[in-house]
């Protein structure tokens, strides 16, 4: 089943720690981007350490390969369920991730985070990736990018619902997708551009959805994110 990510990008560490407070229970996985790991890094790890909760350290590792290795290690710990990279970063970037990461866990004692490779921004659309003068439309780049983290050893791709069904049918099951700019019926889509909503990314294939906004703005979240968690229960019924 579909495992429902809670993005943390909330502009202070008390703010993420509540909402953290609020919705523990719900065993979501949290995901905590560039604002908290740039704003407040090591009390958000503290708190989410304390609460045990899982995290998806969302920082896209993009870099030459030796700093991504050296970055990946510093990022593993126990409660880290993913840690992603940029998939343009190339395949020996990644593989270099994905084989840091093994040896930290190995090192701690621990299973080693899933490596999950972003392939195209759900925030860009056909006239960005015109403009950065990548060939081809722009699902085809995601799943060529997909094709390659893959075979540097990434557990699964970041892409939009809309690439879902064919990564799947091309890589297999066992590949995962995860899939952010997930937003309920009737919300709005900010700066998202290729979404979908909690039902349509279950039914398409997708193994973890992202929504953010929708909960985090919600009057009650514990609802919003009960809400979004039963419609996946539904969707695969």
């Amino acid at each position: 089943m579909a495992q429902l990510i809670v993005a943390l990008d909330l502009p202070t560490a008390e703010e993420a720690e509540r909402c953290i407070d609020e919705l523990y229970e719900t065993d979501v996985i949290f995901k905590i981007g560039l604002e908290g790991l740039c704003g407040y890094p090591e009390r958000i790890f503290a708190h989410a350490e304390a609460r045990d909760v899982r995290l998806f350290i969302d920082v896209k590792l993009h870099d030459i390969p030796r700093t991504v290795g050296a970055a990946m290690e510093r990022l593993v710990r126990p409660n880290a369920s993913i840690v992603n990279v940029h998939a343009l970063g190339g395949s020996r970037m990644m593989h270099a991730a994905v084989d840091a990461a093994a040896h930290r866990a190995e090192q701690l004692g621990i299973t080693r985070p899933e490596i999950f490779a972003v392939t195209m921004l759900t925030s860009m659309e056909q006239r960005d990736a015109d403009e950065l003068g990548i060939g081809g439309d722009i699902g085809g780049i995601a799943m060529r990018l997909a094709g390659i983290a893959r075979s540097a050893g990434c557990d699964g791709a970041i892409c939009s619902v809309h690439e879902v069904a064919a990564l799947k049918a091309a890589y297999g099951g066992n590949f995962l997708a995860l899939t952010p700019g997930i937003r309920p019926e009737n919300a709005e889509s900010h700066d998202q551009r290729r979404i979908a909503t909690p039902r349509s990314a279950v039914a398409a294939g997708s193994d973890y959805i992202v929504v953010g906004r929708p909960i985090l703005t919600a009057p009650d979240r514990l609802a919003a994110t009960r809400a979004i968690l039963d419609e996946i229960v539904e969707a695969r019924a």
